[in-house]
């Protein structure tokens, strides 16, 4: 029997859950087979970006398609042989979504610990980069305000930084067939699919066309996708600010998602660049026309 699923207001409702609370189990498991969740076994906060629902089909008011076409952008956590992916998982992964590139936003040391499994007919992407290795540690200070706004915004901004390159490869990805031709189907992850997989998140849908609003749902819903992992995340995390307490000053602030946060990141983004195709000009080096062109890509435009 299948599973209920969730509306939009409920799963923005449950994406607001304190991450000290658990998230009850039949709320969680309808959750998680509601677009855009997909179920992968030996993963975790798997999705279709083109399967977001989006508030409007037009924010800009001009008519133009906005969104991502869906079976094209997946986004996940890390990959867990011991937790159960294995070579059905890499067949509904290869095959049935058609995923033919997977990008690793993780650093150095996260790589070395756990690279991505070898798939066939699946090209793996990672570029290690010397800024990646100050990802894995945060500093509590910079999360007691407010709700952690600042330190959000100086952690995201880093990714932005710090991870061009492989970014930057993922965009330039979207390149390579010819305009008439379908692209080929991505997925890209860090460890928990939450920081580092949402900041990319929200570049590709912003260069689609999508709202702020959705944008901001789609960070959101990690809240949920992580849940399955949600003790183990909250011991990584605690390994990476150097604590051993949950009740550290700033550690809620760190786990938890408020859209304060990501609306400051956001602001960040624009004040710095002038925007998030002002980051992709600016620092990764992709002209107008690419970017523009990219936008098409991810509409599913011809």
């Amino acid at each position: 029997m299948a599973l209920p699923t969730l509306s939009k207001a409920d799963l923005i409702a449950l994406s607001e859950t304190d991450v000290t609370r658990p998230i009850p189990k039949e709320s969680i498991f309808a959750a998680l087979a509601t677009p855009p969740f997909l179920y992968i076994p030996g993963t975790f906060n798997t999705r279709d970006l083109g399967l977001l629902p989006l508030s409007s089909s037009s924010p800009s008011g001009r008519g133009r398609k906005v969104g991502i076409r869906p079976g094209l952008i997946y986004r996940s956590g890390g990959f867990f042989p011991n937790g159960g992916f294995n070579d059905a998982a890499k067949t509904q992964l290869a095959t049935q979504l058609g995923i033919k590139k997977i990008f690793d936003i993780r650093s150095v040391r996260e790589h070395s610990h756990a690279p991505d499994p070898e798939i066939a007919g699946v090209k793996n992407y990672w570029i290690a980069a010397e800024a990646t290795e100050k990802e894995a540690t945060v500093n509590l200070a910079d999360f007691l305000e407010g709700k952690g706004e600042r330190g959000y915004v100086k952690m995201y901004m880093d990714v932005l930084r710090g991870y061009g390159e492989v970014i930057g490869a993922l965009l330039r990805s979207l390149l390579d067939a010819p305009e008439d031709q379908r692209p080929e189907p991505i997925l890209f992850h860090c460890t928990a699919g939450r920081d580092r997989t949402g900041v990319v998140a929200g570049l590709l849908l912003s260069l689609a066309g999508v709202s702020e609003e959705d944008v901001e749902m789609d960070w959101m819903l990690s809240r949920i996708g992580t849940e399955l992992a949600r003790e183990q995340l909250l011991g990584f995390a605690m390994k990476g600010a150097g604590t051993k307490s949950v009740e550290s000053p700033g550690f809620e602030n760190l786990v938890s998602l408020k859209r304060e946060c990501w609306g400051a990141f956001v602001r960040e983004v624009k004040r710095v660049y002038g925007g998030w195709e002002g980051y992709v000009r600016g620092e990764l080096g992709l002209s107008e026309g690419e970017v523009r062109r990219i936008g098409r890509v991810l509409r599913g435009e011809s």
